[in-house]
Formats: structure tokens, C-alpha cells, sequence
């Protein structure tokens, strides 16, 4: 991939994170843009952690590491975005972008097929940010929250609350995404020959050269 064309969608995809975590107080109002302010602050600590991070381990600093991490913190704010302080949502753009790097390093390792880190990115990167809206919410921030305090001001309840959401969630998106897998694969196959990986997808499937 071109890395112009990653920063272009970077760019696009953090303008439109906005739209529903900003848009979602449904009014021009101090929530709005308090989920806005905490939307683009996660997402800029995680991008610079991330590569922070990559120079730890003895890897160069990368646009396309700045651009995944970026895409991590907001991923993982999404969940917090109009709950947490901006101080906060700094935490939870650092804490996720170490986490994500280091699922991402292991996933390497390993036989799973996710060419894009679609999982260790956009799955793990969401799963920190559910908990840790439950570490760091506060009914200062919005009134609306219920469920208490987070964690870090000494409640335990919402916490509790977000890690019983979060095994729902998990258990329902694995086990749906899996019959729906099957059910599919049944009607057309999900993995193509040995042959057609080789040639390429493009051509293979699509009958397209890039």
C-alpha cells in the first residue's frame, strides 16, 4: 500500500471518528465537544506512542505506524468519547497503542491469518478502551452516567459493569461471526486454493491488476 494513500485515509477516517463520537450528543453542546477534544487527543497520544514505542524495540519511527496507532486510539476513546476528562483520554490513547503494538508483535508469530491486524488493532484496541472507560468515567463529565464513578476515583461498580459487557460482547461476536462464517463458507468458499493465493487475490478473484 502506498503510505500517501494510508495518510489520506488516516486523515478522512479521524475527520468522520467526529461525526458519530461528537455527533453523538446530539446537539452543539459541552458534550459534544468534550467527545470531541477526547476523540482527537487519544487518537494523537496513541499515534505518538506508538511509534514511541516501536523506536523502544528497536524499530524505526513510521508514517504507517503513526497511522495505525492513531486508528487504535480511536478506536479505543470511541467507548469513553463524552464520559472521560481530556487528561484521561490521553491515558487511554497511550495505554491502548502498548497494548495493540505488543497483540499485533505476537500475532506475527503465529499461524492466524489477519493480514491487516484487523483483530489486535480494531478488536483489542476496542476491548481497552470498554475497560477502561470503566476505569476512568466520571459523573463530572457526564451527568447522564448512572452506573457511578470509574475505578481510578475508588468506584468498582462500573468497572465490574464494562468487563460483564465486554465477555457478553466477545462471546456473541465470536460465536455469531462464526455461524455466520460457516454458513457461508457452505454456500460459497471462504479459502481459496493454494494456486489462487499465490497468483493473487486481484487477479484470482476479480479478475483486476493493480
Amino acid at each position: 500500500a502506498r503510505v500517501t494513500y494510508v495518510i489520506i485515509g488516516t486523515g478522512l477516517l479521524w475527520f468522520g471518528w467526529f461525526g458519530f463520537n461528537a455527533g453523538s450528543a446530539f446537539g452543539a453542546n459541552h458534550l459534544a465537544v468534550n467527545a470531541l477534544a477526547t476523540s482527537t487527543t487519544a487518537s494523537a497520544a496513541a499515534g505518538l506512542t506508538w511509534i514511541f514505542f516501536d523506536m523502544l524495540r528497536g524499530k524505526k519511527p513510521s508514517a504507517m505506524g503513526t497511522c495505525i496507532g492513531a486508528v487504535v486510539g480511536l478506536v479505543a476513546i470511541t467507548p469513553a468519547a463524552g464520559f472521560v476528562s481530556i487528561p484521561h483520554s490521553l491515558a487511554i490513547g497511550i495505554i491502548s497503542a502498548v497494548v495493540s503494538n505488543l497483540v499485533v508483535e505476537w500475532r506475527t508469530r503465529t499461524s492466524i491469518d489477519d493480514t491487516l491486524d484487523v483483530f489486535p488493532c480494531h478488536g483489542v484496541g476496542g476491548m481497552v478502551g470498554m475497560l477502561l472507560t470503566g476505569v476512568f468515567a466520571h459523573q463530572n463529565v457526564n451527568a447522564a452516567n448512572v452506573t457511578g464513578n470509574g475505578l481510578f476515583f475508588g468506584h468498582t461498580h462500573l468497572f465490574f459493569v464494562q468487563c460483564i459487557a465486554l465477555v457478553v460482547a466477545s462471546v456473541f461476536s465470536f460465536f455469531g461471526s462464526l455461524l455466520l462464517l460457516k454458513i457461508t463458507d457452505m454456500i460459497s468458499p471462504l479459502r481459496v486454493s493454494p494456486e489462487e493465493e499465490t497468483i493473487g487475490l486481484d487477479i484470482s478473484q476479480h479478475g483486476e491488476k493493480l
